[in-house]
């Protein structure tokens, strides 16, 4: 079209609406080339002008690089997250060299031709258009002098001949500009129109080179992810809640779950005689504290001693939260079955059969629980926790519906199935998983002296020959020997002293920590004589008092055992006696309520 109007005014004597054509299109081309270079430099980073190098370093992404390596020396890379901080700078470094060679190649191949194109060639043409009107209005001005020229000559001859040719010649001249100058500027827009090929493609270079620095930074971070998910996966201290139980196995190279092992070590040592057991509920804050704890793997859970009932709350959070129940979807509707089941030795084959089918790890646990669980239950003239109150409290837990309804109707069609399936399995703990269960497997818990758990009574259970003649011949094991059973310890000879002083820190703490000490060395030493009794001086009647309200005492074989007051102590009337006194106690601490305050407290061996 531009063309077209070119040729068809390219010989007239006005040549204005031509010129009109040409501004406004050098006018839009002029105006887009301006705001594109404009918006685009915008979206540069670094300092205009500058090589790759003086770029790069004032990228805010290279800042930001710089700040995780900083960060990665202060953390070391002892640490995820240090590791994490050194290697994402280091790539989040070379991104920032890829993002300043690019910036460079933008302004050279792209921004700089289009500013060109905008401020310098588009205005030349602009100011030809102007010389062009200029010289239009001369030849139209010596046009009109040589008209006027001519009239007058017809009046008046004298002298008019000789003026008369010089306005043709000046009007010729003004002419022969006007062309020159029409020529020039057809030939500058020839110029520009055969040129705005060359104009299109700076934007198809943009996007060469945007595609060009994408699959070069895309290079980086596939070359880097790899190494990153590598840390992430070698890490082991992940969140065990809420993850699946053969990845937390996988990933901690434990046989059991750490939650499960920790919260049955805790209850072994505090808990086996508190009542409602898994029934009561814990404080909230207590059980989000101890969850995050057993989540970040961190050893310090001696706190959490002084309060079974979170270690519970606890373990039940864990096992429900678990993406898959223990017991596992697949095998879901052969536990409903049994549980239907009336004859009693046939569910309890059946039982038998399906335990067998659950996966490595899910048994490996499940066993763990099982006999945890019975050696509760031997407690429940105490605790109150029979294996049916158990299994009512604790059953949902193992097992649910993979497809479940609203709560009521989980309440009312699971409950009754597990319970059917976990309380027979609870009271025959030993016939089902007759070999003996070291509850410390991994050995990272201060355990009391180990009491064996085939010796387990809940007064309902089956004759184990019974019961072993009907498991299937390809599965059946033997039964345990008496022999295998070991010795009940009778400690004596030592005697254990601990001077009560004025000081900062808690008796009941102190005599916890100690204990849980002394009894760790006992285990591991096995000296043919233990002490039976614990000396334990203290400075007034009130110490002895809180002594038998906030500690609880075990000798032989569960057996109770209470403090005993020497006749020094009762005949004793000093509140501040100038010589310590003294009483005598069973040794094994069972129990420990919460600590109470006094000002010191020293342990001495003699």
């Amino acid at each position: 079209g531009l063309l077209l109007t070119l040729m068809t005014h390219q010989n007239t004597d006005k040549p204005h609406s031509f010129c009109c054509c040409i501004e406004r299109r050098l006018d839009n081309v002029r105006s887009v080339c301006h705001t594109s270079c404009k918006r685009l430099g915008m979206c540069l980073h670094g300092q205009s002008g500058t090589d790759a190098e003086k770029r790069h370093k004032k990228l805010p992404l290279t800042a930001f690089a710089q700040n995780m390596q900083e960060g990665a020396l202060q953390l070391s890379d002892e640490t995820l997250l240090g590791k994490m901080l050194e290697t994402c700078g280091e790539a989040e470094n070379k991104l920032a060299m890829e993002l300043s060679h690019h910036e460079v190649q933008v302004e050279k191949d792209i921004l700089e031709p289009l500013n060109l194109l905008s401020e310098t060639e588009i205005p030349n043409i602009q100011k030809q258009r102007k010389q062009l009107a200029k010289l239009v209005l001369d030849w139209d001005s010596a046009r009109a002098r040589w008209n006027q020229a001519h009239k007058t000559s017809a009046t008046n001859f004298q002298g008019l001949p000789s003026k008369i040719d010089s306005l043709k010649e000046e009007m010729d001249e003004a002419g022969n500009k006007v062309e020159q100058c029409k020529d020039q500027l057809a030939a500058d827009m020839y110029n520009f129109i055969s040129k705005e090929g060359d104009y299109a493609r700076y934007f198809v270079s943009l996007l060469e080179a945007q595609a060009d620095y994408h699959r070069k930074a895309l290079a980086v971070l596939e070359k880097v992810l790899p190494e990153i998910q590598a840390h992430q996966d070698k890490w082991s201290e992940k969140p065990a809640f809420g993850t699946p139980l053969e990845e937390h196995l996988k990933r901690s190279g434990r046989e059991i779950a750490l939650p499960i092992e920790a919260c049955v070590m805790m209850l072994l040592e505090t808990g086996m005689k508190e009542e409602g057991l898994f029934r009561i509920a814990a404080g909230a804050s207590k059980l989000k504290k101890l969850k995050a704890a057993l989540d970040c793997s961190t050893s310090q859970l001696d706190e959490f001693y002084s309060d079974p009932h979170a270690v519970a709350g606890a373990l039940k959070s864990y096992l429900r939260e678990l993406p898959e129940p223990l017991m596992t979807y697949a095998l879901y509707e052969e536990w409903a079955q049994v549980a239907n089941i009336q004859d009693q030795d046939k569910k309890l084959q059946d039982l038998w059969r399906i335990c067998q089918k659950l996966p490595k790890h899910n048994l490996a646990n499940f066993r763990y629980l099982i006999k945890f669980l019975a050696k509760l239950a031997q407690y429940s003239d105490v605790n109150k926790m029979t294996p049916s109150n158990i299994a009512i409290v604790l059953g949902p837990n193992l097992l649910w519906a993979k497809n479940e309804g609203s709560l009521a109707e989980m309440a009312a069609a699971t409950s009754v199935h597990v319970v059917a399936v976990v309380e027979p399995i609870i009271q025959h703990a030993n016939w089902f998983f007759p070999e003996e269960v070291d509850f410390n497997v991994s050995g990272a818990f201060v355990a009391l002296p180990a009491v064996n758990s085939n010796h387990l009574h809940t007064g309902n259970d089956y004759d184990s020959g019974t019961l072993e003649r009907k498991r299937p011949i390809s599965m059946a094991g033997s039964p345990p020997s008496p022999s295998d059973f070991p010795t009940p310890f009778r400690p004596q000879g030592l005697n254990l002293f601990l001077q009560h002083c004025w000081g900062e820190i808690s008796l009941g703490l102190s005599l916890r920590l100690f204990l849980r000490s002394f009894t760790w060395f006992i285990r591991l030493n096995q000296p043919p004589s233990l002490p039976h009794t614990l000396e334990i001086w203290a400075v007034s009647t009130n110490s002895l008092s809180l002594l038998r309200q906030n500690i609880s005492w075990v000798g032989n074989r569960g057996k109770v055992g209470t403090l005993v007051q020497p006749p020094a102590m009762q005949q004793s009337q000093q509140k501040k006696p100038q010589r310590a006194q003294n009483f005598l106690v069973p040794f094994g601490i069972s129990h420990l309520s919460p600590p109470f305050l006094c000002r010191r407290t020293c342990l001495l061996c003699v």
